[in-house]
């Protein structure tokens, strides 16, 4: 991986991740430098062959960051890239405004959209109007699977121990085999598969 550091004032970010006994986790962020992000910080030699960008719904809240990411989105779709993009919070969604979000999706309309239910539901958007805002809306459903299309893939049986990180492997495992050209259900079985993997271990990257 290359390092491109940008320096602000602020100081990085950090996230501190309480998960209890019985696997519910609780996360308090402070973003710190990230939100400092510019546009012109970036370099359109970055994004060169780059076939997909998946973009956190939190980077598109508050400026700079946020035309800094719609530049690299479009960037990467000038290229025929893919745009992937996960609700990421409720809260952040609630704050930013649901109808507001909903309006930039249907701007940026994204080939992937991830969400959980509580994120959909904070958009004020029915999930059946989902499609109208992404070319694939996939709704995570936990420990009981995801949804794509309203076809439910149950995840594998296996004892939650920390839950974190085991959204992010849902995604990037979905955005793998959707590049690959693997049906939406195939791609949402294998998203399952890691996603319940990684819940089963403790830590953000579980090996």
């Amino acid at each position: 991986m290359e390092v491109r550091p940008v320096y602000a004032s602020e100081p990085t970010g950090v996230i501190a991740v309480l998960v209890d006994p019985g696997g519910k986790r609780t996360m308090a962020t402070q973003r710190g430098a990230s939100t400092g992000l510019r546009a012109e910080d970036l370099r359109e030699e970055w994004f060169q062959d780059v076939r997909l960008i998946h973009v956190p719904a939190y980077s598109l809240f508050v400026e700079p960051i946020a035309s800094a990411a719609r530049a690299a989105i479009e960037l990467v779709r000038r290229e025929g890239g893919v745009l992937s993009i996960d609700l990421s919070s409720a809260a952040g969604l609630k704050e930013y405004g649901g109808a507001r979000m909903a309006g930039e999706l249907s701007r940026l309309r994204p080939d992937l959209l991830f969400a959980t239910q509580p994120e959909a539901e904070a958009l004020g958007v029915p999930m059946e109007d989902l499609e109208r805002l992404a070319k694939v809306p996939i709704i995570k459903l936990g420990a009981a699977g995801c949804s794509v299309f309203g076809d439910v893939v149950p995840a594998p049986r296996t004892k939650g121990i920390d839950p974190t990180g085991a959204g992010d492997a849902f995604a990037a495992s979905f955005c793998v085999s959707y590049l690959n050209g693997a049906p939406h259900i195939n791609a949402a079985r294998k998203a399952v598969e890691m996603a319940s993997h990684a819940a089963a271990k403790v830590g953000a990257r579980p090996k």
